[in-house]
């Protein structure tokens, strides 16, 4: 398993990032290819003082070669295209190899 992370720091407008978020960028999320599961989130909290993120994405493949066939896609070539419409503070991308922990 290969993990996708996104995260946010505060935009400008934060009414107008979960808005368009939500109804424009989150369908494109959609069209991604190879996407095995996907996940968001606004409430993000810090164990002490403010958080350094206001939202965070975390999107599942089945390994590397797998994202980079997605980013690389139309599909992905459109996704990271709309970012600046909507987070104006940026993003923070990272991807990793997922390791399974002993039961």
């Amino acid at each position: 398993m290969h993990k996708l992370v996104v995260l946010y720091p505060k935009p400008a407008d934060p009414d107008h990032f979960r808005d368009h978020y939500v109804t424009k960028h989150l369908p494109l999320v959609m069209e991604m290819p190879g996407l095995l599961a996907w996940r968001y989130s606004f409430d993000v909290a810090a164990t002490n003082g403010e958080p350094p993120y206001f939202a965070v994405f975390e999107g599942d493949f089945a390994d590397a070669a797998a994202l980079a066939a997605a980013r690389a896609s139309q599909q992905g070539q459109r996704l990271a295209a709309d970012v600046v419409n909507y987070a104006t503070g940026g993003a923070v991308v990272i991807d990793y190899s997922v390791e399974d922990g002993p039961s």
